[in-house]
């Protein structure tokens, strides 16, 4: 059966729009994988560690019948084959890809958890997502709730769309 996910992209190093570019595409070319739909890109600053460049982000929505480890591994795979090094909690890297939800999906282990942890505080997550998923709700609030929530979305700002190939 699918199910649907949202992932998240980040990059803060190299050129990042290419990067995010590369990662969603990375992500199309798996026979198991079927891409949705993708938000605009948004330039936000960093969080948790903010001495770093700004970022760009986007959400990517699939369908997969894969587990969720599954498409954790796929998504890191992607990661280092874009460069990403693991060197810092929350530090730089070319590329980030983090499953932000699943329908009807719930994981909690040392390698995975969905919904992600900080999802609900993060507006460069939310506001992405949101634009491909409005209606969507979060532990008994409406996205638009915890967005309002958040401390950093005046600092984000939609630089354009995904080129389309």
């Amino acid at each position: 059966m699918m199910t649907k996910y949202y992932i998240g992209l980040g990059s803060n190093l190299g050129e990042r729009q290419n990067l995010l570019q590369e990662a969603v595409r990375q992500l199309g070319l798996l026979p198991e994988i079927q891409i949705q739909a993708v938000s605009h890109m948004y330039e936000t600053p960093p969080w948790g560690k903010t001495d770093q460049p700004p970022f760009l982000n986007a959400v990517v929505k699939i369908r997969t019948d894969w587990q969720p480890e599954q498409l954790c591994s796929a998504c890191q795979h992607i990661e280092q084959m874009l460069g990403r090094v693991r060197k810092e909690k929350w530090g730089a890297r070319t590329i980030d890809l983090d499953i932000l939800w699943g329908d009807d999906v719930c994981c909690h282990n040392e390698r995975l958890t969905i919904p992600h942890p900080y999802l609900k505080e993060r507006a460069f997550a939310l506001i992405p997502l949101q634009e491909l998923a409005p209606d969507l709700v979060i532990d008994g609030q409406a996205i638009d709730v915890w967005l309002e929530k958040t401390r950093d979305r005046e600092n984000i700002r939609c630089t354009g769309l995904f080129k389309r190939e």
